[in-house]
């Protein structure tokens, strides 16, 4: 299976919040925009692994920002990592100003793990993912160590084996020598 980078999974969804969509301070629910990121992670993982894709996790999700009624809402995904059969998508959410010069801001954000299934619903291979900018090898590598916190957690994993989060707490022993 050929490696894909991050950018033939990019996935750009555009939108505008209207009122049936917003709570009572008129700004748009959050579970509607995780609706929305949801939906561009998938499609972002469907792209790269070009099977049937389930959601396994939301990771994270960061409202760091109201997203105003009238607001154009603009969710951009990308596979930042593939593991055998899993993928880590991370969704980014921009508003655009409502200026002249059209520019735009970054609301939120969210990481997503998706799962590639066959016909029966059963895990499938997935292709691995090259990075090529200096972003996304940045969230290749911290990718490992989320999934490797993650394991840790759901007890899958012994603390000992996780080389990437050891690495990051404990520098000195990574590059010693045995």
């Amino acid at each position: 299976m050929q490696a894909k980078t991050p950018e033939q999974s990019k996935t750009i969804m555009t939108d505008m919040v209207l009122p049936g969509e917003t709570n009572p301070l008129n700004n748009l629910f959050g579970g509607e925009l995780l609706a929305r990121m949801d939906r561009a992670a998938s499609i972002s993982a469907r792209r790269h692994s070009r099977r049937i894709v389930v959601t396994a996790s939301v990771n994270h999700v960061a409202f760091n920002r109201a997203v105003p009624l009238g607001s154009v809402v603009t969710v951009e995904a990308k596979v930042s990592r593939a593991f055998s059969s899993s993928m880590e998508i991370i969704a980014d959410v921009y508003l655009e100003e409502q200026h002249p010069n059209g520019s735009r801001i970054k609301a939120n954000e969210g990481i997503f793990t998706f799962v590639a299934v066959d016909q029966i619903g059963s895990p499938i291979n997935v292709p691995a993912i090259h990075p090529e900018t200096a972003l996304e090898k940045e969230r290749y590598t911290a990718a490992l160590r989320r999934r490797q916190l993650a394991l840790i957690i759901a007890g899958k994993m012994e603390p000992n084996d996780a080389t990437e989060l050891k690495a990051l707490f404990y520098p000195e022993e990574s590059t010693q020598q045995p």
